[in-house]
């Protein structure tokens, strides 16, 4: 008796169309097209992944810069402060502090300006 495996391609052709729904045209309709369009997204996904990283540590680097301006200090002697006073507190936080609690971050600017 032989096994046959028609099933099988067709549960894959049927995931790989699945996955290009809302694709236009043959993208979305025919497998070969619809093949390719999910693997190019695919690896635009995963690029994308790792540009989410970088965009966000720009966009913390960013708010900290604008809050250190406002304390009278740059923001690589703000970091360098930081580091020689051993706050270890890392950008994200920074930036979430600067936005949400200027007190406390000109309470931290005086530590890192005492420290220099």
């Amino acid at each position: 008796m032989r096994i046959k495996r028609g099933v099988n391609s067709q549960k894959r052709r049927r995931a790989t169309l699945k996955q290009a729904k809302g694709y236009w045209g043959g993208r979305s309709k025919l497998y070969r097209v619809a093949k390719q369009a999910v693997m190019k997204s695919q690896k635009y996904a995963y690029i994308g992944r790792k540009l989410r990283k970088r965009n966000f540590r720009s966009l913390w680097i960013t708010r900290i810069s604008a809050a250190c301006k406002l304390n009278d200090i740059s923001y690589n002697r703000f970091m360098h402060g930081l580091k020689q006073a051993d706050i270890n507190l890392n950008r994200k936080i920074l930036a979430d502090i600067a936005v949400k609690d200027e007190k406390a971050f000109s309470e931290i600017v005086k530590v890192a300006k005492s420290a220099l």
